[in-house]
């Protein structure tokens, strides 16, 4: 029997059965809710224990496990499209969602599986919440930051994203700290910041390392940018902070020796 015959005699059995799925508009609707930062929402769907619930879901495995390891995925796709449509950075959500399913292979049970749902469908949500707290920018200034995202590790300058996207620099500068609320400088410099404390938590890199990754002109120059964003010093974040160990490096070895020769 080919497969298009054992589909036909499938969807006859099917067809006696009373099991139906889902209606579309609820499982839109929570989608809905994540791509537009209705934390409320999303968190009550959460205790509902929607998604380990077998009402409606269909079965795309014989193992229960895998099942709702399947059924994970194809909620993470939605949410990650639905999330870039509504205003997240592309490369973000794109990112966001292979970290959440690469997760996945260490999971063995329902229950971890369903934390992880949690977890990822609320962390969408929430950055969402704060994505469309923002005031609604150009489509040059998103650019901008999305590039910004993307090369965070990279020295960038407003000339450089100027000259990227065709534009002036003076008019760029402009229109950037009307739309976000600071210079172009100055919200790189917070990016980095930001990854550098992810750094500083999860990771074993020593400031030297981090200062090079991240295309600060040196050590000290990345600890005096630091102190004036967080308020401490990066070795006081990190022994307050770090508790938390990874067993994988954030960039391979060779991106670490390339980016050590850059300056910011």
């Amino acid at each position: 029997m080919n497969y298009k015959d054992e589909w036909r005699l499938l969807a006859i059995s099917d067809n006696l059965d009373d099991v139906e799925h889902r209606p579309l508009t609820e499982e839109f609707l929570f989608y809905q809710a994540v791509a537009t930062g209705d934390v409320e929402a999303v968190r009550k769907n959460c205790e509902q224990e929607r998604f380990v619930s077998e009402d409606g879901v269909g079965t795309l495995s014989r193992n229960p496990i895998t099942n709702l390891k399947y059924h994970f995925v194809i909620t993470t796709a939605m949410i990650t499209r639905m999330c870039g449509q509504n205003g997240m950075e592309l490369e973000q959500a794109f990112r966001l969602s292979d970290f959440y399913i690469q997760k996945l292979d260490d999971l063995h049970t329902a229950q971890e599986v369903q934390n992880l749902h949690e977890e990822m469908v609320i962390d969408y949500t929430e950055r969402m919440r704060r994505e469309i707290q923002k005031d609604v920018i150009s489509k040059h200034v998103s650019d901008c930051k999305d590039y910004i995202y993307c090369h965070v590790k990279e020295r960038i300058t407003v000339e450089q994203l100027a000259s990227e996207f065709g534009i002036s620099t003076s008019y760029l500068s402009r229109l950037f700290k009307k739309e976000v609320g600071v210079s172009v400088s100055t919200y790189v410099k917070n990016k980095k910041i930001e990854v550098a404390k992810d750094l500083l938590k999860f990771s074993d890199y020593s400031m030297i390392e981090i200062a090079n990754h991240l295309s600060f002109s040196s050590q000290s120059h990345f600890i005096q940018q630091f102190k004036e964003v967080v308020g401490i010093t990066p070795k006081k974040y990190r022994d307050m902070h770090h508790n938390v160990k990874w067993n994988e490096k954030i960039w391979s070895e060779g991106d670490k020796a390339n980016s050590s020769s850059e300056a910011m």
